[in-house]
Order: C-alpha cells, then sequence, then structure tokens
C-alpha cells in the first residue's frame, strides 16, 4: 500500500526529534499571540531544527499522499477530492486554505498532529505550488499525482510555460501508483512519458463540444483573434455562451499568508530536465482514453462519462459503450470547476482501484489490533463506493475560499472571484454574467499576485460594457481602471485603499448581488474585511474525517 503501514520505512529523525510537535506548536502560539511571522512561521522554523519531520510524519499515512498540481483550480480541486473520499469513509488530512508550499504543509501538520506526533489520517490531499511540489517530492513520493493544467501565470516567477511544465515533470516522474492527467492539455498529458513503468497513468478530458470552452494556453492567441473578427463582423452582442471568449480554467492561487516564502530557489526555475515531445497525433483522443470525460454543463450542473465502475479493470482502449453517464446538480460555482470535478472523479477512482486490492490482502486481514480493524472497516466501505456514490459526493462539494464563495452581507449575495491570469480572468467573466449584479475589481501586484500586471491587457472586459463596473481598488486600482476605459467600461469610482473601497460598495444597493474580482492578496484582504462585517465560513474541509 501508499503509506508504511505504521511508518516502517519513515526516514530517521534527530534525537531531539520527539519535541518536534511541541517546539512548533509552542512558536505556533507565540506567533498568533504577537501578531508576527505569520502562519507559515511554525513550518518554517520546524523545517530548520527537524527537516525530516513532514517525511516521518506523512510516512504514517496507510493511503499515502494525493498531490494536486497546476497552474490553474488547485485549491478548489484539492478541497473536492479531500471532501470526496472524507464523504466515503476516509480519514483525511488536508492544508485546506491554500498553504501550498512546503513550509504550508509543515505548519497545517504542525496545527493537526498531538505532541506524540501521530497523524490521525488514513491519507493526505495535498495543494502544492508548481515550484514547491519539486521539494516536496525530493522529500516525499506521492502514491498519487493530480496535474491539472500549465498556463502563462507568474512570469517574473517561473518564466516560460514549458519550464512549470518540466517542475510538474518532476511530480510525475516520483510518482509511485498512479498519475492523474489532463487530456486536454498537451504538455500535461506528454508527462505521461515521465511516469516510472510502474506507474499508472490515467487521464480526465472533455467532450469534443465542450473543448472551445476550455483551450489549452497555446490557444488563447487564436481565441482573441477570432473574437476580433468576430466583433469587426458586428457579433460582438453575441450571447457570452457563444462567444469563444468563454474560456479557461478557473485559477488555483498561492497561498499569501507568508509571501516572502513564496519563492523557490533558483536552480528549481531554470530546471533542465528533457520533456517528451508534444506529438499532436499522438494525443489523438482516440490514443488516450480518459477515465472520467465531462459531456455536458449546465447552471449548478454537469454530465459525466465515466469509463466503468471505479473498482472494476477496464479493457485499454475500451469504446465508449463500457462506459457509463452520470448527471448531478452541483454546489461548485464556475463552469471550470465542472472541469475541476472531472479531474477530482478520476484521482478519487484511482484511490478506490488501489483499496480494492488492499482491503482483501492478506495483510491486511492478519493485522487485529482496534486501530488496524478500524481501518479496515473504513478501508472496506470505501472500496465497495460504487459510481453513484462519487457522483453524489462531489454533489455535495462547496467552493473553496474565495472561489466563487457567495457571503451574505447585508442581505446581498456577495460572490467572491478569485482572477489571477487571462484565462481565470475571461472564463470568470462569462460565468457569472454581470446583468443584476454590481461589480468590483481588485488588483494587486504583491509577490503573491505576481508583479507584472500587464496580463489584464489581454482580458475582454467588453462584457461590462453595459452596467459598468461600481468600484475599482487595490494597488493598481488605476491601472486596471485605465484598462476598463479602453474597452469603454464606465468606473464609477476609483479607490486603491481596499477597506475604504468596499465599505462603500457593500453599502450601495442593499439586497442587491455583487461581484468582487480579486487578485490573490487583494482576495485575502476583501475575505477579512468582509469578516469583520459579515458570518464569513470556515475555509477548509478539516482534518480527520
Amino acid at each position: 500500500m501508499g503509506g508504511s503501514w505504521g511508518g516502517s520505512n519513515a526516514p530517521s529523525g534527530l534525537w531531539y526529534s520527539f519535541a518536534t510537535p511541541l517546539i512548533g506548536k509552542g512558536v505556533r502560539w507565540a506567533s498568533r499571540i504577537t501578531h508576527h511571522g505569520g502562519s507559515a512561521l511554525p513550518g518554517k522554523i520546524v523545517e530548520t531544527i527537524d527537516p525530516t519531520f513532514l517525511a516521518r510524519t506523512l510516512a504514517q499515512l496507510p493511503l499515502g499522499v494525493v498531490l494536486v498540481s497546476g497552474t490553474n483550480g488547485k485549491t478548489t480541486t484539492t478541497r473536492m477530492v479531500a471532501s470526496m473520499l472524507s464523504d466515503l469513509g476516509l480519514k483525511v488530512f488536508t492544508n485546506p486554505t491554500g498553504s501550498n508550499f512546503t513550509r504550508g504543509v509543515v505548519s497545517a501538520l504542525l496545527q493537526t498532529v498531538p505532541l506524540t506526533g501521530r497523524l490521525d489520517a488514513d491519507i493526505a490531499v495535498l495543494e502544492l505550488d508548481e515550484a514547491y511540489a519539486v521539494h516536496f517530492v525530493r522529500q516525499v513520493k506521492p502514491r498519487y499525482a493530480l496535474l491539472l493544467n500549465v498556463m502563462r501565470d507568474q512570469l517574473d516567477r517561473f518564466g516560460e510555460i514549458d519550464n512549470t511544465a518540466r517542475l510538474l515533470g518532476h511530480v510525475a516522474q516520483a510518482t509511485t501508483g498512479t498519475v492523474v492527467l489532463n487530456r486536454e492539455d498537451p504538455r500535461i498529458a506528454r508527462l505521461a512519458g515521465l511516469a516510472p513503468v510502474s506507474t499508472t497513468v490515467k487521464y480526465f478530458g472533455l467532450s469534443d463540444d465542450l473543448k472551445r470552452f476550455f483551450p489549452s494556453d497555446d490557444d488563447m492567441a487564436t481565441t482573441v483573434s477570432v473574437e476580433g473578427a468576430a466583433k469587426d463582423k458586428g457579433k460582438a452582442d453575441a450571447p457570452a455562451s457563444d462567444k469563444p471568449k468563454t474560456v479557461a480554467s478557473k485559477s488555483g492561487a498561492a497561498d499569501g499568508t507568508d509571501a516572502a516564502a513564496k519563492q523557490a530557489p533558483a536552480a528549481d526555475l531554470s530546471d533542465t530536465l528533457t520533456l517528451p515531445p508534444v506529438n499532436p497525433e499522438a494525443l489523438a483522443i482516440a490514443t488516450l482514453p480518459a477515465d472520467v470525460t465531462l459531456t455536458e454543463v449546465g447552471d449548478h450542473a454537469a454530465t459525466f462519462r465515466l469509463s466503468g465502475e471505479p473498482g472494476k479493470p477496464v479493457r485499454p482502449g475500451a469504446s465508449d459503450n463500457t462506459a457509463i453517464e452520470r448527471h448531478t446538480k452541483v454546489r461548485l460555482e464556475g463552469v471550470y470547476n465542472l472541469f475541476n470535478a472531472a479531474a477530482a472523479l478520476a484521482v478519487v477512482r484511482a484511490v478506490i482501484r488501489d483499496a480494492n486490492k488492499a482491503a482483501g490482502s492478506a495483510m491486511l486481514k492478519s493485522m487485529t489490533s482496534p486501530k488496524f480493524q478500524a481501518f479496515r472497516t473504513r478501508l472496506q466501505r470505501f472500496a465497495n463506493a460504487k459510481s453513484d456514490d462519487l457522483i453524489a459526493a462531489v454533489s455535495r462539494v462547496t467552493p473553496a475560499f474565495g472561489r466563487g464563495e457567495v457571503i451574505d452581507v447585508n442581505g446581498s449575495p456577495t460572490e467572491l472571484l478569485l482572477v489571477k491570469n487571462p484565462m481565470g480572468f475571461r472564463l470568470s467573466l462569462a460565468s457569472f454574467p454581470p446583468e443584476g449584479a454590481d461589480t468590483m475589481i481588485v488588483i494587486n501586484d504583491e509577490y503573491a499576485d505576481g508583479r507584472d500586471m500587464s496580463w489584464l491587457w489581454d482580458v475582454d472586459f467588453t462584457s461590462l460594457k453595459e452596467t459598468g463596473v461600481a468600484q475599482v481598488s487595490g494597488v493598481r486600482a488605476w491601472d486596471m481602471a485605465l484598462r476598463l476605459g479602453y474597452d469603454q467600461v464606465k468606473v464609477e469610482a476609483v479607490d486603491p485603499d481596499i477597506d475604504a473601497a468596499l465599505a462603500a460598495f457593500v453599502k450601495r444597493n442593499p439586497g442587491h448581488p455583487k461581484h468582487i474580482y480579486c487578485t490573490y492578496t487583494a482576495m485575502l484582504k476583501v475575505r477579512a474585511a468582509l469578516g469583520r462585517i459579515a458570518n464569513v465560513a470556515d475555509a477548509g474541509v478539516g482534518t480527520g474525517k
């Protein structure tokens, strides 16, 4: 199995390692009392004094680690996977608020484990930043990896897109059980060539008629030119759902609680890993059968095609008549999250397949202690999950914080929409029509947002022309207002002070729906400010369920 059945494969600790949880918890308490150091400070200190704490603690997990990474959708997809596994009966550890670098994971562990250092969980589902995923897999080999996409994002940090793909290639190389890849992203699909021979490769994908809504990064230039041609021909007033601009995947941002810690060493960002070549013919759908395919999208609804029941083998290359389709309502916001749901389903099905094998193993049956009997009961329940159970679990997942999260503010449903690259912003605008709602845009350029905001010029804002934008705020408020002006979008107010701008925005039109588009650090500030005047829910799915 993926873990070590009690940690027998755990790396050795230092003589004082028994005290690490106590030290970490003490640092966490002190940082909270003094309001200094950020939530990642305990992880930073523990990484320094006890470098094997992360690997030792995660080695206790009998089902190992699920690593989720990619440019867009990490936080929401991690939440989906963790919620589904928990809903289906497993005890899950996760980093629920998007603290997606190694010291963030260590800090989350310190918050969870008791002084004994024992992690009460069956499996971990961890969101990792693309660069910090490389650091992580040097310490911990994930049993499962879910690699979502690569798109141009934070170019000042990552450089060009192929460099990001190389970083994710290290994750594929290190995965011991199953790598789940996005069939529709050529740079992700080709990472199958880097997976070890003993590692299973699965794909999630889209039906042909949905592909235009989710182009790869390379498709963006073509999409922009098509939009321009459509406008020239007088088709700018076509419904949003008919325009090529309704594209992209929702972004999953880096954690902003310790932005300085986000910077990875230069060696990782100038990676020399050789990627398999992109061969369009080899990447044809006929040769890459998806384990889960998103076939239909609707208003809080989706249809998925699944390659048979998750615990039963399916002949490679089997035709669609061996698959089953399931339609469900969802609580998630935005079309992009429906594709993320297909990704989550695919990796959960991979865990179920392994659970089926483990549930009947002689080794598991021979373990008679109460602890292992309880685990065996959970594992057998999980292994017996059917497709309908998975779809029901998907339908119950709620949005991650700031990713389509709806907060009631003075009777107004206020939706927080994270945007951090052209694709994410374009699809968010298309997924949340501005009619009947007040719109606010908050743009910061802190390290976790990416310093270079020139990408705003690759976003088409003309869908906001009729309604205008009520408020623009953030460090780059005037740049955003200028950009909107070029698309002839009226801006009623500009105020770089987020607190003041937000206070004015939420007071207007009581009871009227509101959309707030914001970059990552802006979203954290907006959410904190809303928390002082409204009931803001917990950011994560919890641990040890």
